[in-house]
């Protein structure tokens, strides 16, 4: 579905942006006027992470006129993988000051605004009010539901993407011409369904495909060319090299979208995505010991079961010595229970904490109700016992 440009073009090109973009110019899509509408447009990319690494970089070089930023982070090792706008001397900044310095190092002309908050119902309309299109470069489900139903309750469209593993996902969503991200995912997982990009891991390459398609569908977008994804899920598999498209519909029960909507406004988006459930909360009230406690009982001899619940790839790059690794779909799965010590107080933990209170709460179902488990996780234990090991 071809869509009209977003943005009217700029009145004109510099000699300087002439021979910069010259390679766009002599394209027939583009050309002068595509390239104009480019200089004359505002984007805001929400997250200078993975997928926001490889999109500012290639708006700066294709000339979008105005990059925002929304990013709160600091730049750390372990981001160095794949967010190839920031380097090694940047770890330790804020990440969008190290990815303005980047983008103006790509191209000067670029004007670069940042917004150094974490977004959230209070400040987002004020924000994307700003700009002409919204790229969402996300990793966490309540700020993706925040992000669109910010853009359809503003008529505003914005370009997706999502990864994991092996995989990627890009889709243009635009309530105006097409669905929104609601149509296609209406309510959000289950806690604990399905890991971040930091508990199940990325191809650091993989952020690069499945950000170019973002730019590619943004510069679409801006200058009115081709044949945006609107409507189409595009599906990426790295491993195989595969790339499929899904159509997406418009749901006419959609909750934001619909015919008859039910969010009209904002709403709170940690609780209706919930990092942890319920069930979760309540098992770990109570029930939570600290990483220096846990230093303590073991110093003392105390009769424990230490369990960590991560995934083997995670066990070897650090663990909390002593403890044995059984992994959390285990005991979800009910297999594990059968196999716990009963005349020991079970103590569990994973990276974080929140893997280890959803299997928590399931051990309390079981009749485990001493069971404790490690808040702050491996990271704390690093943190707080043995600094000098690696964390991920």
């Amino acid at each position: 579905m071809s869509l009209p440009p977003l943005v009217e073009p700029a009145p004109e090109l510099t000699v300087d942006e002439v021979r910069r973009y010259s390679r766009h110019l002599i394209i027939p899509d583009v050309g002068m006027e595509g390239q104009k509408r480019l200089k004359n447009a505002k984007v805001l990319c929400v997250g200078a992470g993975g997928l926001g690494s490889p999109a500012l970089m290639y708006m700066a070089a294709a000339g979008v006129g105005t990059l925002g930023i929304v990013e709160f982070d600091e730049v750390d090792e372990s981001n160095l993988q794949r967010q190839i706008i920031h380097s090694q001397s940047d770890i330790g900044r804020t990440k969008a000051e190290s990815a303005k310095d980047s983008i103006l190092g790509i191209n000067p002309l670029v004007e670069v605004r940042l917004h150094e908050e974490r977004l959230d119902s209070t400040n987002v309309l004020d924000m994307f009010a700003q700009y002409d299109l919204i790229v969402d470069g996300t990793d966490n489900f309540a700020t993706r539901y925040l992000v669109n139903d910010a853009c359809v309750l503003l008529g505003k469209p914005y370009v997706w993407g999502s990864i994991y593993r092996f995989d990627g996902q890009a889709s243009v969503f635009w309530s105006e011409h097409g669905p929104c991200y609601r149509c296609l995912y209406p309510e959000p997982p289950p806690p604990g369904m399905v890991p971040s990009c930091a508990e199940g891991g990325v191809l650091g390459v993989l952020c690069a495909s499945v950000g170019s398609i973002q730019v590619n569908e943004a510069i679409k977008l801006l200058a009115g060319i081709g044949d945006p994804l609107v409507g189409r899920l595009m599906i990426y598999d790295a491993l195989e090299m595969t790339y499929r498209q899904v159509k997406v519909r418009k749901d006419p029960d959609c909750a934001i979208c619909g015919e008859n909507p039910t969010v009209t406004e904002l709403i709170d988006y940690e609780a209706f995505c919930g990092a942890v459930s319920d069930e979760a909360q309540e098992a770990a009230s109570g029930s939570t010991i600290t990483p220096k406690q846990l230093k303590e009982w073991m110093d003392d001899g105390e009769n424990i079961d230490v369990i960590d619940v991560r995934e083997p790839n995670e066990y070897e790059i650090v663990s909390i010595p002593g403890a044995r690794l059984v992994p959390k779909d285990n005991f979800l799965m009910g297999d594990a229970l059968g196999e716990l010590p009963q005349d020991k107080r079970i103590v569990l933990h994973c990276k974080t904490g929140a893997r280890s209170a959803e299997v928590l709460a399931a051990l309390k179902n079981a009749g485990f109700g001493d069971a404790v488990h490690v808040g702050g996780g491996v990271i704390g234990w690093v943190n707080q016992i043995e600094p000098d090991k690696p964390v991920y």
